[in-house]
């Protein structure tokens, strides 16, 4: 099947120092061709009440690691828009979630080879329906031990298992 989909490479996001604090704009496509210049994005982990997390599936069309499995929500901050805003809006374009409750766990700069991200992470336990937009190629809840036997096979973005690794550690020293 032929992606006919594809990121807006005109779209324009903030450029932010590490503290977030906005010193410049650039589009999408300048912000990911190896400038490094670093962009605010959100990610949202949902757990269910069993203790599993929602991964998406990028699709094939993503100009990131497509096919990959990811973060439920993630997603840019554009523009002219708060962190909460961005994060409401994400949730509700990829997951179809409007009610749910997000804690905020951290922030960090995450860099690749062709992008240099500042993420702030939130986390929501939510048990009801999730209707994945066709900004993902579905989803579905994975145990923990799924997702520890899926790291390093090139399954899960190295985006998403960095974190996983850092929330391990962080609810490893909430709970000694």
């Amino acid at each position: 099947m032929i992606a006919t989909q594809k990121d807006n490479a005109e779209e324009m996001f903030p450029v932010v120092d590490e503290n977030g604090t906005i010193i410049s704009a650039a589009t999408r496509g300048e912000c990911h061709n190896g400038s490094k210049l670093l962009h605010p994005v959100v990610h949202l982990h949902v757990f269910n009440s069993k203790g599993e997390i929602y991964l998406q599936k990028r699709p094939a069309w993503k100009d990131i690691q497509p096919g990959k499995w990811d973060t439920a929500v993630g997603g840019h901050v554009d523009l002219g828009e708060s962190v909460e805003m961005a994060l409401k809006r994400e949730v509700e374009e990829e997951l179809g979630i409007t009610d749910y409750v997000p804690e905020r766990l951290m922030h960090y700069v995450f860099e690749s080879a062709r992008e240099k991200e500042l993420v702030f992470v939130h986390r929501t336990t939510y048990d009801g329906p999730i209707a994945p937009s066709a900004e993902t190629d579905g989803g579905r809840f994975w145990t923990m031990e799924e997702i520890n036997e899926s790291i390093g096979k090139g399954i899960l973005t190295p985006n998403f298992e960095s974190e996983f690794k850092r929330l391990q550690s962080t609810d490893n020293n909430k709970n000694p």
